[in-house]
């Protein structure tokens, strides 16, 4: 079959590769009809190569029509369409009973101190062959994936993978008050997602980008934005349209990517330089996380207020403004989507007649396959328009 495989830094290829097999019992084996480029697709891009190996195949947000199962499945039969989300949780462990599947015990990463087992996402998350591909092995086929009808586009489900259920739990986790104003930093398809949803939900939104085309996709879905390449205080502006205060809560959605983040910037290029190995290492030891974001969030928002980051971050030890935080009685939350947890409320908005999240046009960009490593180079350098990104294996 055809996949997306890691090659190095910066370097996506779309190969040849074993088709995958039933291996447990429990397994299903998925024809891919269409699959998704997420934002974390570009850690693996650069930094945090020193936890991929050459030939992994990446890609965590397909969905498509189940091919064969295993003899211990019960429920999941073939030609039955499915989203499958991007952490592999097995849906009867302590953890999953309590909806964290995220942090799933059966598939958790002891030897690196890392939670669920992800689809395409290094060893750091259990090596797990990922979705950019046309055909997935997904585990615990009797929970894992989700059923969705046949008729609609794949694009009216096709989110539940990874960017519905985690901006549905970062505006959860934000907890904006009745009445309250909702800050997001960055609008890439989590932050713009994020938006929709609180919008849906008749909250005020404001929202900082320094990219137009995205600042204008989320005005047009009714958030007030800020054009941060062009105010010189964010926070400051925050203020100002909050009557002084600050927002009552925040949503990062950006993660250790961020700009104005030039000293952090400066180690991320210099660890290139050293071993693999030392790298793998040092990442797990040090903070080289760009935390522009995150400080923003912190300053913008109200005292007793509360911050939810949807962004990725990857240092260990980052400078955090502990006093400030505590200072100003900020709750913070955070912590990969529990997917599971999400999609059975999601699926209902979905199902109505109207597209009340615009899903079916959020996609900017609709591409074969063979156009993944030109689509990767693009989306890290924000070229062309691409916010979203949908390959048709």
């Amino acid at each position: 079959m055809k996949a997306v495989t890691w090659q190095g830094r910066k370097d996506t290829r779309v190969e040849e590769v074993p088709d995958p097999t039933i291996v447990e019992p429990t397994d299903a084996i998925v024809r891919i009809t269409s699959t998704g480029l997420c934002g974390s697709d570009l850690h693996l891009y650069d930094p945090l190569t020193p936890f991929m190996t050459p030939g992994d195949v990446v890609g965590h947000e397909p969905m498509g029509v189940v091919e064969e199962v295993g003899a211990g499945v019960r429920d999941l039969k073939k030609g039955d369409r499915v989203v499958v989300p991007f952490n592999v949780s097995c849906g009867s462990c302590w953890m999953c009973e309590r909806h964290l599947y995220s942090q799933c015990e059966t598939t958790q990463n002891r030897d690196h101190g890392t939670g669920a087992s992800l689809f395409g996402y290094s060893k750091l998350y259990g090596q797990v062959p990922g979705g950019q591909a046309e055909l997935l092995r997904v585990p615990f086929a009797d929970f894992l994936p989700v059923p969705v009808p046949d008729g609609p586009p794949d694009e009216r489900f096709l989110y539940l993978s990874d960017v519905l259920p985690t901006a549905w739990q970062g505006v959860e986790y934000a907890a904006v008050p009745d009445g309250g104003t909702l800050l997001v930093l960055g609008a890439g398809p989590i932050g713009d997602m994020a938006a929709r949803i609180a919008l849906d939900r008749g909250l005020r939104v404001v929202v900082v980008d320094r990219v137009p085309e995205r600042l204008a996709r989320v005005a047009a879905r009714g958030a007030e934005t800020i054009d941060m390449s062009q105010v010189d205080d964010v926070p400051e502006r925050v203020r100002a349209l909050t009557g002084g205060r600050g927002a009552d809560s925040v949503i990062d959605a950006v993660g250790m990517e961020a700009h104005g983040s030039p000293f952090a910037e400066t180690a991320q290029k210099a660890l290139r330089l050293i071993p693999k190995p030392a790298q793998a290492a040092f990442l797990k030891q040090a903070g080289v996380d760009r935390l522009a974001a995150l400080m923003t969030a912190i300053e913008a928002v109200r005292r007793g207020g509360t911050i939810s980051i949807s962004g990725v971050y990857g240092g260990a030890a980052d400078p955090i403004p502990l006093f400030q935080l505590f200072d100003k009685q900020v709750q913070l939350r955070m912590g990969q989507a529990n997917v599971r947890a999400w999609t059975d409320d999601i699926l209902k908005v979905l199902s109505e007649d109207e597209d009340r999240l615009g899903v079916e046009s959020f996609a900017t960009h609709r591409l074969p396959l063979d156009e993944a490593p030109a689509a990767y180079a693009k989306f890290q350098a924000k070229e062309d328009g691409m916010v979203k990104v949908v390959f048709k294996p």
